[in-house]
């Protein structure tokens, strides 16, 4: 597989990462501004041995970024950790905060870009920059069988980190798609965010519904 040119790098970058100009300018303004949040590359959350790997696009403003436990204290963290606690992919209660001792089982969730961006809108580049600690951290967990993408561009990104042609694998909520040349599959949904599920983009039925094909894959 092609995440195994990564294994020497760590599988997270160092909180006071410095590579993406426009997203340390955007941090260092943050810490300033909110001293007591987080303010750095949000590490992944995970647990030994993961077999799904759940993978967002960036932090978000207040909720990542804030706590620096992915997904952690805004509305897509609800709706995310609230399933996979039902499905069994978590224990524990979930609080919207990194104390509340929450626990993920056979799980790992990350961001395919660990900072914070403007608008939460990475660029090409800052999404290429960030693509080896991806890749590391894939290598790092080879238990890994099945890959939930949170939206369309987390989807692309991911396809893109293995090499593979995003023609051949259409984004689609609740899409399924088996990945020549690893032991993978890839599931789709659309973002868990509040926007979505406002609109109606985005149900909590269709969410689980996601969660249901996951679980056919990991028993």
């Amino acid at each position: 597989m092609p995440v195994q040119s990564y294994t020497n790098t760590p599988a997270d970058p160092p909180l006071d990462c410095r590579a993406c100009p426009r997203l340390v300018e955007f941090r260092e303004g943050l810490q300033a501004e909110h001293p007591e949040w987080f303010n750095a590359p949000v590490p992944s959350f995970t647990s030994a041995k993961p077999r799904l790997l759940v993978i967002g696009l960036a932090p978000g403003m207040r909720g990542a970024n804030a706590t620096g436990r992915p997904f952690t204290g805004d509305y897509a963290g609800d709706l995310l950790y609230h399933t996979m606690l039902d499905f069994g992919f978590a224990k524990g209660e979930y609080q919207a905060r990194p104390d509340d001792g929450l626990e993920l089982t056979d799980a790992l969730i990350t961001n395919a870009v660990r900072c914070l961006p403007p608008q939460n809108k990475p660029t090409g580049a800052e999404i290429k920059t960030c693509r080896p600690y991806l890749l590391s951290t894939m290598a790092a967990n080879p238990s890994i069988r099945a890959v939930l993408a949170l939206g369309r561009i987390a989807h692309e990104t991911f396809l893109t980190a293995l090499d593979l042609k995003r023609a051949q694998f259409p984004f689609s909520h609740n899409g399924r798609h088996e990945l020549p040349g690893t032991n993978l599959v890839l599931h789709d949904s659309y973002h868990c965010s509040r926007y979505n599920t406002n609109t109606g983009r985005l149900t909590e039925e269709m969410f689980r519904s996601v969660f249901t094909s996951i679980r056919k894959d990991i028993p």
